[in-house]
């Protein structure tokens, strides 16, 4: 399905992700947590995501690169230092945190497969089609990459 390739900006996907996860946690019977113990996680899960994003968003201004996901043949710089020599995905990774929080914090065992299909969704029409754009830029300097990180973490 090309036509979704690039389509939905992935911030978006997270707030739709989200709404349906708490759509299901409504419907389902919550996972009986510690109330304290279920925020606290949540917390931690969350702050934790946010680094990922911020220092995916400072390596890509450092390099005076978009950070636009929908126009990768726009980048002018391939990032491989900071955050990126660990995922090469920071951002996607902690959007991905994020409704893990979500869902820990909903307590919401079957809403816990809003992050599966995030992750799924992501795979397949946003960081596939971004790779093939950067294999295209970029070459053997991206092929390297790829082989040196991985995807997500």
């Amino acid at each position: 399905m090309p036509m979704l390739e690039k389509r939905v900006p992935p911030l978006l996907l997270v707030l739709f992700v989200g709404a349906a996860m708490w759509g299901i946690a409504t419907l389902t019977s919550p996972v009986p947590l510690d109330d304290t113990l279920r925020k606290v996680a949540a917390g931690v899960l969350f702050v934790v995501g946010a680094l990922f994003p911020v220092a995916g968003l400072v390596a890509f201004r450092r390099a005076r690169t978009t950070v636009d996901p929908r126009t990768p043949e726009a980048s002018s710089a391939l990032v491989c230092s900071g955050i990126y020599r660990y995922s090469r995905n920071p951002m996607y990774m902690g959007f991905a945190l994020w409704l893990l929080a979500w869902g820990v914090y909903l307590g919401s065992g079957w809403g816990l497969l809003g992050v599966v299909f995030f992750v799924v969704y992501m795979n397949h029409f946003q960081i596939a089609p971004e790779e093939r754009a950067l294999r295209a830029l970029f070459g053997d300097q991206f092929r390297a990459y790829e082989q040196r990180v991985r995807r997500w973490l």
